[in-house]
């Protein structure tokens, strides 16, 4: 089985990757974009027998700061 993961910071966290981004964006003309979050992909490949449940807890001990960020898992 595999797995992605996508980490993003909730809303209402301060990003700023994504505004710098953004502002990158507008100074090559881009200036249609109001508003960027950055994120990130992590790929899994699992052993047989690994469940979605099992992810979940990855997620919530190391590959995501609960805290801060949400993830969602995306069986592939």
């Amino acid at each position: 089985m595999k797995a992605r993961v996508h980490v993003m910071l909730k809303n209402g966290v301060l990003d700023p990757q994504g505004e710098a981004v953004r502002h990158a964006l507008g100074a090559m003309g881009f200036d249609q974009v109001k508003g960027v979050r950055q994120g990130k992909v992590i790929d899994l490949e699992l052993a047989d027998g690994a469940t979605e449940a099992d992810v979940t807890r990855m997620c919530e001990k190391l590959l995501a700061n609960t805290v801060i960020e949400r993830f969602e898992i995306e069986l592939i």
